[in-house]
């Protein structure tokens, strides 16, 4: 396995402070001032770090520019440039040699060593006893890139799904089934909500039954035997429907990354104790209060002025404990946080969840700070919108109940079947597939189709769910994506065995187009980190399927004048095929070899 080597704007920017530090005495900070041009005509990359310093030095941007491009030419031995020119008010415009260029494409799509930070990312977190529901498409999906992103980079990842296997809703459903003498093993998941709505009903009418059912949430919460072993055989069922949706989604939790409300459980009082000790009423900038039994938790600025307010635009609370005694979920996300942070060594956290909890993760990240768990580690709330059906509102079966999660991923394979086949019966389009390559195709497609159409928007928005859409063979779809795959490995497959490290030649501009793009992989990845952009990585593998086509309508591949091109522009198609299937691949996606 080759390693990759540094990117291109890497290289530059490394060049761009070496010559600064020479005719300013000055290396300032130039992250995110190396660009790609917006138009190639003007170079590959661009730089405005010139007009900074002349509004610090007092001096002419174009002549600091100017300068800097002498500097950056005459420093540059590795052969990185072919010009560097002064452009407008003293921007700096590049142009990468071609040698550089193709040195680039070596290891493209390859990960980083390791050696990065330890990351823990909290995603997918669905409630045991309940069927995973479109509602849980997002963090599930969005959690399974981000975490795939970061190994690439060469980071530590620790995935936690943090499910919500405790509670009073445990109380019920442990009491309802021991009444039946039901122990819980011979229950379908699906049956388990049936019993929980009859428990609810039950409780709202039975004095007797509701009692019975708070004895066992205290039952579980001192380690009852008979209480827990219902317990577990609800948490159980559930977990195997959980990892079946998981398997078919294609994500790589395992059942060894779950670490639900019930692995907190014992840790609550001490963290609760630990803030009322520290923090007592008056602290500041964070006071631990304590009324009739309720704890809150109230967060200050530097000015002593609370934080958080309510619409009475009075102090709002972190509530921590209920005058009852029971804990909430502040509560259990403190406790993670900390054990993450003290006791898995997490120096970067990162929370996948709807946007609707954004000012609960405010109040916990910030009462974490205060209480000195977080210190230099990164704390990241990931959030998305909501999954819409075509009326606006969110997607729901007609009876007005969430979609299932598996009922949906089922339809979406099933109409992926329905179009592969209507394709093999027109005459033009037949591929001749087996039954086997079939269901395959379909899987691989309709799975995809359904994750890619979700990834590719801007997380942050709510968006219309519509099979007709992310099942289209044109636009920004999964679909066309792993055609455009197929479609290169097909073209692979009728050149045959390519020769050994073939020299690539970038003499035509739709050559030079393509491997720029492909050198670029590692540098969108470096933009999707920086907010995760998911979107980002999708629209840049749909416009490298792009430049791809016209690639390959311009430049005659099997067809090339000489041996030597053919083999050069096999090599872009290896490329473009392995940066396609990679990119596809951090996405959680899988292609197919033919399609």
């Amino acid at each position: 396995m080759e390693v990759p080597m540094a990117t291109l704007a890497d290289r530059l920017e490394a060049l761009t402070l070496r010559a600064l530090e020479q005719i300013v005495g000055d290396s300032e900070a130039l992250a995110a001032q190396i660009a790609p041009t917006r138009d190639e005509k003007h170079g590959d990359y661009q730089c405005n770090a010139a007009l900074g310093l002349a509004r610090r030095l007092g001096r002419n941007p174009r002549d600091i520019a100017s300068s800097l491009a002498e500097a950056m030419l005459a420093l540059d031995k590795s052969g990185l440039l072919e010009t560097a020119e002064v452009a407008g008010p003293g921007f700096l415009n590049f142009r990468v040699c071609d040698q550089a260029l193709v040195e680039a494409l070596q290891g493209v799509g390859e990960p980083a060593e390791p050696g990065g930070r330890r990351v823990v990312v909290d995603y997918s977190s669905p409630n045991i006893a309940k069927q995973m529901h479109v509602g849980h498409l997002r963090s599930s999906i969005i959690g399974d890139a981000v975490c795939r992103i970061l190994e690439h980079q060469g980071h530590e990842v620790i995935r936690q799904n943090h499910v919500g296997d405790w509670g009073t809703q445990f109380g019920l459903l442990c009491a309802y089934l021991m009444d039946r003498g039901t122990s819980g093993s011979e229950v379908e998941l699906g049956d388990l909500e049936a019993l929980y709505r009859e428990a609810q009903a039950l409780a709202a009418t039975d004095e007797a039954f509701h009692e019975r059912s708070r004895e066992r949430v205290v039952a579980l919460h001192r380690g009852d035997e008979e209480t827990l072993a219902t317990w577990r055989r609800i948490v159980a069922t559930s977990v195997q429907h959980i990892h079946q949706v998981y398997h078919r989604l294609g994500l790589l939790l395992t059942p060894e990354d779950m670490r639900g409300e019930s692995f907190y459980n014992p840790r609550l009082q001490a963290v609760v104790q630990e803030l009322q000790d520290r923090f007592p009423a008056g602290s500041r900038p964070m006071e631990v209060v304590e009324d009739q039994g309720a704890v809150c938790v109230f967060l200050y600025d530097e000015q002593g002025q609370p934080r958080f307010k309510n619409t009475q635009d009075e102090a709002h609370p972190l509530l921590v404990r209920k005058s009852d005694g029971a804990f909430l979920y502040p509560t259990t996300d403190l406790a993670a946080l900390s054990f993450r942070t003290r006791e898995l060594q997490a120096d970067w956290l990162v929370y996948v969840t709807d946007s609707r909890q954004a000012l609960h993760f405010q109040m916990f990240f910030q009462a974490a700070r205060e209480a000195g768990w977080v210190e230099e580690r990164t704390l990241e709330h990931v959030t998305f919108g909501t999954v819409l059906g075509p009326d606006g509102k969110p997607l729901k079966t007609r009876s007005g109940e969430n979609v299932k999660l598996a009922d949906l991923l089922e339809e979406a394979v099933d109409r992926a079947a329905r179009l592969l086949e209507e394709s093999e019966r027109d005459p033009a389009r037949r591929r001749g597939f087996s039954a086997e390559e079939k269901r395959d195709i379909a899987e691989a497609v309709g799975i995809g189709a359904v994750k890619y159409a979700d990834l590719s928007q801007n997380r942050s928005s709510d968006y219309v769910f519509s099979f007709d859409r992310m099942l289209a063979m044109e636009g920004n779809t999964a679909p066309y994506l792993m055609y455009a795959y197929a479609r290169i490995r097909s073209i692979q497959r009728r050149a045959g065995e390519l020769s050994c490290s073939p020299t690539i030649f970038l003499d035509e501009v739709h050559e030079r187009r393509l491997a720029m793009h492909l050198a670029r992989l590692e540098e969108t990845l470096d933009q999707v980190v920086q907010g995760w952009r998911l979107n980002l990585l999708c629209e840049y593998l749909y416009v490298l399927s792009g430049l791809f086509m016209k690639f390959y309508e311009n430049c005659p591949v099997l067809a090339a004048p000489t041996p030597q091109l053919r083999d050069s522009r096999l090599a872009l198609c290896e490329a473009a095929a392995r940066v396609l299937k990679v990119g596809l691949g951090l996405l959680g996606l899988r292609v197919v070899e033919r399609m």
